[in-house]
């Protein structure tokens, strides 16, 4: 059985930010729209809890003389800025499904008495100066894109509480984007609190706006 460090492909004394890049690298080649699968995809994603957990874990017991250190989660700095916006999430599948409305203002809280899995709902932090979808990789989702350039629709998300800047759009028409659609790979949150509903790729509007998945010609089996 492969080591996490054999999954991310990264020398045993590799640094956070190394096995983070190296996670991000990963996360892209085995992303199940760009050839891998689901099951490559949760093993990237586990190795990278696994490191990151022990890295925390030595962090926190790497003190001298039994002197009472702790790892600083819980270090009170005296600043209360939010590191970055509170993101809530809904699968529109769930939504297609159950014949519901994406513009229904009670549409998280139906979800949530509906008992909707982590599989189609959750929440995330996402850091301020990193696009939605790096964020909701990082959480381990595998959310749908393409080219990651705002040049498609693949990762599409509307928005339903909240503003998501995108600073390039190649492909939406003003029209979707005044109903608040936006694009998750180059789009930024700009409030503290954002609600997305995401995995837009079957709403009939968007179908023209799609690219296949990367290996793959539109239409083929």
């Amino acid at each position: 059985m492969s080591s996490p460090f054999e999954v991310l492909g990264v020398d045993r004394d590799a640094d956070p930010r190394e096995v983070h890049r190296a996670y991000r690298r990963r996360v892209k080649e085995t992303h199940p729209d760009q050839g891998g699968s689901a099951s490559e995809f949760q093993r990237v994603r586990e190795a990278y809890e696994e490191l990151s957990s022990g890295r925390r874990e030595l962090s926190a017991g790497d003190v001298d003389d039994g002197a009472d250190v702790d790892d600083g989660a819980d270090i009170d700095d005296g600043s209360d800025e939010v590191e970055g916006s509170q993101v809530e999430y809904l699968d529109y599948a769930v939504i297609d499904e159950r014949g519901w409305s994406i513009d229904d203002p009670d549409l998280f809280e139906k979800a949530e008495s509906a008992g909707v899995t982590e599989d189609h709902a959750g929440h995330l932090v996402n850091d301020w100066g990193t696009s939605l979808l790096e964020a909701a990789e990082d959480r381990g989702c595998a959310w749908p894109y393409s080219c990651r350039g705002g040049a498609c629709a693949n990762c599409a998300v509307a928005v339903v509480e909240g503003e998501l800047s995108i600073p390039v759009n190649h492909v939406l028409p003003e029209e979707m984007v005044d109903r608040g659609i936006r694009l998750s790979c180059v789009g930024e949150p700009t409030t503290d609190e954002l609600k997305v509903v995401y995995n837009l790729k079957e709403m009939p509007d968007l179908e023209e706006l799609l690219l296949p998945p990367r290996g793959r010609a539109r239409g083929s089996d």
